[in-house]
Parts: C-alpha cells; sequence; structure tokens
C-alpha cells in the first residue's frame, strides 16, 4: 500500500486551511496514557485533522495537553445542541474551548446542533461577532440539512459540515451532493458503520482482493465518494489507527465502487 501516511488520501481546504483527508474521532478519548499514544500517533502518521467537541468529556482537555502547541494540525471542536444556542452559552464554550486545546483561535468551530428556538440566522451573526473577535477562524455546522445550511451561508460562510454518513447509511447523500457542488468540506460522523449481511460480504470480497480489512474498504470506499470527504474514523488502538491510515493508499475501481452500493 506505499509509505504508511495519511497524506496518501489528498487534501481538502478549509477556508484558507489546508488539511489531509482522513483525521481522526476523538469522542473516546479519556485522560490516560492510552488516548495520548493514539493522538501522538496520529499526528506522526500525517493526520493534521482531529475532530472534538464540548460535548466529548476529557477530549479537548487531552488534545490540549498532548498535542500543544499543535504546529500545523486543526483541531476541529463543536459547541452548542439543539436546546442550547444561546450566545452566552455559546460564548462559554467557545472560550472554554480555547483555554482546553491551549490555542489563541479556534481554527474551526462547528455548531453542534440547531436550536429550533432560536433562528439561525441569529446564531450565526454571533458566531461572526466571535471571528471578528479573533476567536474563530472559520465555522461550520453538525447535524443539518441543505435548507439549513443556506439559512446559515446567508449569514457567514460555511466552510464544513459534519453529518451522519457512511457506506450502509447514506440518509444525508443530498446533504453530500450539495457540499460538494459548493465545495463544503463533509465529514462524515460514524462512517464504518456496515451491519447489512449483504454489505458485509461485498466488503470482505473487496478486502481479499485489495489484501486488505473491511474496514478499510469502508474508509476507501468514502474517500472516493466525494472530493470533499474527510473522514475521521475514531479509536484509541494503534494498530487499528496504522490500519485505518493504510486505508488511504487503497484506490478502488470504479466497478467495485459501485458494487459496493449494489449496482
Amino acid at each position: 500500500m506505499g509509505q504508511l501516511t495519511a497524506k496518501n488520501a489528498g487534501i481538502v481546504k478549509l477556508g484558507d486551511i489546508t488539511v489531509n483527508r482522513l483525521g481522526l474521532g476523538t469522542n473516546r478519548i479519556a485522560d490516560n496514557n492510552e488516548s495520548r499514544a493514539a493522538l501522538k500517533r496520529a499526528v506522526e502518521l500525517g493526520i493534521n485533522f482531529i475532530d472534538t467537541a464540548a460535548k466529548y468529556g476529557q477530549s479537548e482537555m487531552v488534545i490540549g495537553q498532548t498535542l500543544a502547541p499543535p504546529r500545523g494540525l486543526v483541531a476541529a471542536t463543536k459547541g452548542g445542541w439543539s436546546d442550547d444556542n444561546d450566545p452566552a452559552s455559546l460564548q462559554s464554550q467557545i472560550d472554554n474551548s480555547l483555554e482546553l486545546l491551549r490555542l489563541r483561535q479556534l481554527p474551526l468551530w462547528l455548531l453542534h446542533r440547531i436550536d429550533p428556538k432560536v433562528p439561525i440566522e441569529q446564531t450565526m451573526n454571533f458566531l461572526k461577532s466571535q471571528q471578528a473577535a479573533g476567536k474563530i477562524r472559520h465555522i461550520g455546522l453538525s447535524g443539518v440539512t441543505i435548507d439549513q445550511i443556506e439559512a446559515a451561508r446567508s449569514a457567514v460562510d460555511i466552510v464544513a459540515v459534519e453529518n451522519h454518513y457512511n457506506l450502509m447509511e447514506r440518509e444525508h447523500d443530498d446533504v453530500l451532493e450539495y457540499c460538494t457542488r459548493e465545495g463544503i468540506v463533509f465529514i462524515p460522523f460514524f462512517p464504518l458503520r456496515s451491519g447489512s449481511v449483504t454489505l458485509n460480504r461485498r466488503l470482505q470480497e473487496m478486502a481479499d482482493k485489495y489484501q486488505s480489512s473491511p474496514i478499510q474498504i469502508a474508509i476507501a470506499w468514502l474517500l472516493k465518494r466525494s472530493p470533499v470527504m474527510l473522514p475521521i474514523p475514531g479509536t484509541l488502538s494503534i494498530e487499528h489507527l496504522e490500519a485505518n491510515v493504510a486505508a488511504a493508499s487503497i484506490k478502488l475501481e470504479e466497478d467495485d465502487y459501485h458494487y459496493l452500493l449494489g449496482y
């Protein structure tokens, strides 16, 4: 598969920031040696995009302690929830994320969920003020529809969208197509679920063909699905982390890509 590096996945642009197109999800990170070792190894392997959130327990703190100062590293974090888009609460979360991640500016901050009680334009205008204050560089959204993205974009630039997506669960295909057309980075969370007996059989067939594993094929499929795709598989295992990065070197043939879709 060639050199073991996330650089083999290619790159995407988050506004004026360039990152390798394979990141690390950290919702399982905790304050322990296993988590710290995984973070350090990820950076050694060329992963320069790490996804976290205020809701991920100790994740932000451990990332800040382990990787600061994060030269060339984008630690993207999320804040706000479906019942918590109040500006005072968002302000507190942004300030707390800056402190925990040991950053002067958050390179990418994503609204974790839209609060239906608060007009999205109002929330975006508040985030725009945080950009003006230098606390946030770029803004993204998570768990959104096309209409919500467009409403947000009427107030601010949106450089990334993080939605539930994987080979089996593609209910956000329309959002992905929109992001692809608009040049917005699409970050799929829960990127590795299969679950279907038929799909698992197909994944195993492709794994045998490419001398890899079904999980590696699932990652390779995501990378081929769209040039704006930025998968963030999470793991605390160095072995699994290295296997995930190795998947960046797998180039699925067109017929094999469609075979996994069932046609």
